[in-house]
């Protein structure tokens, strides 16, 4: 598995609307038949101010090549930056140890 986390202060927009996008990406990603059950995404929120964390997990580099042809996924990337106000920092790292799923 490859895992990131994107990390960006909210800056521009509503947190109503960005909710919402981060849906439909979500959507989008679990409705893809190439994609659906390669690509794990969580998005959080600090409850304090406006921080918000990404983590993604790929699991091969084949799903992160397929998943950057997709359309949805440019437009996803390119809302994330205009949310942030440009400033997006994506960090690859890497798991050392995790619980049992829930």
């Amino acid at each position: 598995m490859k895992h990131f986390m994107i990390k960006y202060q909210f800056a521009n927009g509503t947190s109503e609307d960005w909710h919402r996008e981060i849906g439909r990406f979500i959507s989008a990603l679990n409705n893809d038949p190439e994609l659906k059950g390669k690509i794990i995404y969580r998005c959080m929120k600090n409850r304090d101010d406006s921080s918000y964390y990404h983590l993604a997990a790929a699991v091969d580099e084949q799903a992160i090549k397929t998943l950057q042809q997709r359309d949805f996924f440019k437009h996803y990337t390119e809302k994330t930056r205009q949310v942030a106000g440009g400033d997006v920092v994506v960090t690859p790292i890497e798991l050392i140890a995790e619980t049992a799923p829930l």
